[in-house]
């Protein structure tokens, strides 16, 4: 890999140098083009070599051109930025997570999305065992002209309290039309298909089956002699299959099955579980239509969504309509108008983490000889029931541990159905050539109703209000969250000598946000089967979990830009923010930033240097708190009756602060044949507010405190390059890399630990003092002085070593290589996404190994095996492990240290491939069509390389911190491959 890095770096740079200099006649491209204007913070429209700080623009084209239509435009930004770590899943309908420059926060964070000027909300259903994916997911890609990401303090600061971990600033396109009055539409449909990459699902052993206990079989012979297989352990670890043995299995009872009253051959399932997953199928069509002239331009779009998930009885289906309005009343008085409306509406989204999760049965509790297909079967033909693999005796067919699969899907699903309206209006007056005013209004509105279903005759789980125990039972959740934002500001540009300029804004914001959030479910269970209400509650309901919250952030901000000779660049912001989350004679706070910036090229002149930039900042910037954690609240339960919160509130509460110094230099060579931009930067986040643990003592679990400090250090390096170019054939490559390194300095006193989410088997995510943040901490082996592992000679074991730092989520690096090609009418095009270290728990290794259900455990139940290693005495290990017929003797969680289901989380993917033909002019010279372009494109094509066995080691159970480190009963990736058609009339 490194090789092949270097090789194309060395290949692009001769390359570009030569062709460059063959070529210079040819170009023209002046320094303004080569930077060109970029949108900023508050929606600032500035010329890119003005800036002091790093920040990167994904045009369109870029963004979507190359790959499948995902539905969620945060992934469609993995391996294209350097600095900025996109985490997806395979989750249907799940969320993507998107990281700048590292955890600054104790708590995490992600960064703040903002379109056209505007904050909108990214935020998350939490609370469920379902990832109801992030809300920019609600953004139509095909509105997208462009997304710029801040990446750093000084970039972000005019954001304060919501810029601490950079932003996402999302350009929508004007609806230009053709600008000469006349009317102009684009037709864009494309259908997609997954197809699963089999490197991310178990392979299953086929020489044992069911059972935990070697050759044993749990209950007496039946009819004929014949044993029933071990129904009630799910786990392969049992008898060794034989053709030329008849056993009773569990279709066997089955009144519809040809095996019904029959003991059968005793050998593997001839479908395994990957015959349980369908083919997901996404059709997309839009339309865009847009009109424009001197005065006004119009843009309406609708876009139709329809997908199917890989597990059975899942569908999305998504109706995006948008209107953007811009109008010239006068030359000085000028409006612009964007709403958008989501109408979502998913059905049976998967479960994630561990319990009645069905992938994690076919991960970790499986029994090999079971026919998944049989099961769909025995569901249809047994009028929908719970017809479960998993029975306790043969005499008792309730399921032990586990659903029949298509019950569970068909019956037990979840829907939900989403309203997203996001709608600006903004009024701008010149009052001169150097002084305007803009006054803004931005409303962003979410509301959700979810629905989970436990069917009658289900395995009995926790569920509902009170988490008791039941066979059926219904739970219903309302979402609500608002957001309005008021603007008001005022813009100037002034020369101050012939050769000093200033420029800048000054205004305020008001942020009113609101939540409303309610939660009901029934008790007891359901009393008419079927009827999903909850009034259909055998016991009495509980009082509606009803959360119901209201803050308000108002601020104020000044910037100046200072431009000298077209050389010399310097700029200062300020905001202050007032929270009504922060106690009232410390809920003022401001955030400053100075920025610089100098032209180097415009000293050196030389052909081959197009342009040549330093650059250089200090920000300070920060955050507030959720609302009403000054006080304790208490939850009314009814009857007069109060739930006591767990943690104590601390009304002395400060905002959390980040401090941060970056460098970057930028340059272009060759009219823009060859450049780079390197950042390096420093941040330092203390005050930060977290719960940490207090003795139960005081009627707590844990108190609020800013406590903690943070360090973050990294570099990004973005390259680009143009080795061929003539008028039939271009070949382009972009590359960026970045590295982030974190350090925990300190919590509050003496502690030296955080708990930030704990995982099965005693393994955790942790804040350690003087470690990286995100250390997993759980057992380990026992080393030797030599760093030998020691093994119990009597047992043939590891020693174990409990609550050590085993491994951590931070990847060494993060970085992508995009390659596009154009001849003529046809364009190719590919990107390369790598993540280099970081390391994940595997839950399922953890417990699919001790269970017998990987290849790897199949060759080691008679023998044992010795495993690798040293006696205490430091002599080499040759005891072979004992026991080893039953199961986890071996190998699994049973026995084994948890840094032994530590994998390293490095990838590389092939994430995007296209090929796309433009039809010539010449063709469509006498047709109403302007432009006809269809395409082959391509997601997920290829991991080249991975370390973690069986799973996408990028894949995790949904959003935020809790989801990472931990791979758990995900679904396989899947490889997408699609058509693409866009016309324009």
């Amino acid at each position: 890999m490194k090789k092949l890095t270097a090789s194309l770096l060395v290949l692009v740079l001769s390359s570009s140098i030569a062709v460059a200099n063959a070529q210079q006649k040819n170009d023209t491209i002046k320094t303004k083009e080569i930077e060109g204007v970029v949108v900023t913070a508050l929606g600032i429209k500035r010329e890119k070599k003005s800036l002091g700080y790093a920040s990167e623009e994904v045009k369109a084209a870029e963004l979507t051109g190359g790959t499948t239509n995902t539905g969620n435009v945060a992934s469609l930004l993995s391996g294209k930025v350097a600095g900025l770590q996109v985490n997806t899943n395979n989750n249907f309908g799940g969320s993507a997570n998107l990281l700048i420059r590292g955890y600054k926060s104790l708590s995490g964070g992600s960064p703040l999305i903002v379109i056209d000027g505007s904050p909108v909300n990214n935020n998350t259903v939490t609370g469920s065992t379902f990832d109801y994916g992030n809300f920019l997911s609600d953004i139509n890609q095909e509105d997208i002209e462009s997304v710029n990401v801040l990446k750093g303090a000084a970039a972000s600061a005019l954001y304060g309290e919501r810029g601490s971990d950079g932003v996402i600033l999302i350009v929508t396109k004007s609806g230009r039309g053709n600008n000469d009055g006349s009317w102009g539409v684009t037709l864009n449909s494309g259908i997609t298909a997954g197809f699963i990459d089999k490197s991310t699902f178990p392979t299953y052993q086929k020489k044992y089956g069911a059972g935990y206990g070697g050759q044993a079989w749990n209950e007496a012979a039946g009819p004929g002699g014949y044993n029933y297989a071990n129904f009630v352990d799910d786990a392969s670890y049992g008898p060794a299959f034989n053709p030329n043995q008849l056993v009773y299995q569990w279709d066997s009872f089955d009144p519809s099955s040809p095996n019904y009253g029959k003991a059968t051959p005793w050998v593997a399932a001839k479908n395994g579980p990957i015959k349980f997953f369908e083919t997901p199928v996404t059709y997309i069509n839009t339309i865009t239509i847009e009109k424009g002239n001197k005065t006004s331009n119009l843009s309406l779009s609708y876009s139709n969504m329809l997908s199917n998930g890989l597990m059975p009885n899942s569908e999305l289906r998504k109706n995006t309509i948008s209107a953007k309005f811009n109008h010239d009343f006068t030359d000085k008085l000028h409006a612009s108008v964007f709403t958008t409306l989501t109408l979502q509406d998913t059905k049976g989204r998967n479960e994630t983490g561990y319990s009645d999760n069905v992938v994690t049965g076919f991960r970790q509790w499986w029994q090999t000889n079971v026919d998944v297909l049989a099961l769909r079967d025995a569901y249809a033909n047994n009028g929908n029931s719970n017809f479960s693999w998993n029975r306790s005796t043969a005499a008792d067919g309730t399921p032990q541990y586990w659903n029949n699969p298509y019950f569970q899907r068909y019956q037990n699903y979840q829907s939900d159905d989403r309203t997203r309206i996001f709608s600006y209006a903004q009024l701008k007056y010149d009052v001169s050539k150097n002084f305007g005013i803009t006054g803004k209004l931005s409303y962003d509105d979410l509301q959700m109703v979810v629905e989970e279903r436990l069917m009658n005759g289900s395995l009995p789980q926790a569920f509902g209000a009170s988490q008791l125990n039941v066979s059926s039972g219904y739970a219903r959740t309302n979402v609500k969250n608002t957001e309005i934002n008021f603007d008001l500001f005022a813009n100037y540009k002034f020369d101050i000598t012939s050769d000093l300029s200033v420029s800048g804004i000054a205004g305020g914001n008001v942020r009113r946000n609101l939540v409303d959030n309610i939660y009901m479910s029934t008790e007891g269970g359901l009393s008419k089967p079927g009827l999903f209400a909850i009034s259909n509650s055998i016991r009495t309901i509980l009082p509606p979990d009803e959360n119901y919250s209201k803050w308000v952030t108002s601020s104020l901000y000044a910037t100046a830009s200072f431009g000298y000779k077209n050389f010399l660049f310097v700029d200062g912001t300020y905001r202050v923010d007032q929270s009504s989350n922060l106690p009232k004679d410390n809920n003022s706070y401001g955030y400053p930033s100075v920025t610089g910036a100098v032209i180097l090229s415009e000293f050196v002149k030389q052909p081959w240097l197009s342009f040549w930039k330093l650059r250089a900042n200090y920000a300070e910037v920060g955050s507030s708190t959720n609302n009403y954690r000054l006080v304790n609240t208490f939850k009314a339960r009814g009857e007069g009756l109060f739930d006591q919160p767990y943690f104590l509130a601390n009304p002395n509460l400060k905002p959390q602060r980040s401090k941060e110094t970056e460098f970057g230099m930028e340059a272009q060579f060759f009219k823009n044949r060859l450049g780079f931009d390197v950042a390096i930067y420093k941040t330092r986040t203390f005050d930060q507010i977290i719960n940490l643990p207090v003795s139960s003592a005081t009627g707590y679990r844990t108190f609020l405190v800013n406590a903690g400090q943070i360090d973050n250090k990294g570099v990004e390096v973005q390259l680009n390059g143009t080795p061929f170019k003539t008028d039939n054939f271009t070949w382009d490559v972009n590359v960026n890399w970045s590295k982030n390194e974190n350090k925990v300095i300190a919590l509050n006193g003496d502690s030296q630990n955080y708990l930030m989410a704990s995982y099965q088997g005693g393994v955790s995510l942790n804040a350690r003092v003087g470690e990286s943040f995100g250390a997993l901490v759980g057992s380990d082996y026992v080393y030797n002085a030599n760093g030998d592992k020691v093994i119990d000679p009597a047992t043939g074991r590891y020693l174990r070593n409990d609550n050590q730092v085993i491994g951590n989520i931070t990847p060494d690096w993060v970085g992508g290589i995009r390659n596009s090609f154009r001849y003529k009418d046809f364009t190719v095009s590919f990107l390369i996404d790598v993540k280099k270290g970081g390391d994940v728990f595997s839950t399922d290794m953890y417990y699919g190994l001790a269970t017998g259900l990987y290849a790897e455990t199949a060759d080691y139940r008679e023998s044992g095996l010795v495993h690798p290693g040293v006696n205490p005495n430091g002599n080499v290990n040759t005891t072979p492990t004992i026991s080893p017929g039953s199961f986890g003797n071996v190998d699994g969680y049973r026995r084994m240290p948890n840094k032994r289901f530590v994998y390293d989380a490095s990838y590389v993917k092939l994430r995007e491939a296209s090929i796309g033909y433009s039809l010539p002019k010449s063709i469509l010279a006498n047709t109403s069509i302007r432009d006809a372009k269809i395409s082959i494109v391509g997601r997920n094509l290829w991991i080249i390389h991975k370390n973690l066995p069986y799973a996408d080691p990028e894949a995790g159970t949904g959003n935020g911190l809790g989801a990472k480190g931990n791979s758990i009963g995900v679904l396989p990736t899947t490889r997408d491959i699609g058509i693409d058609l866009t016309l324009k009339f």
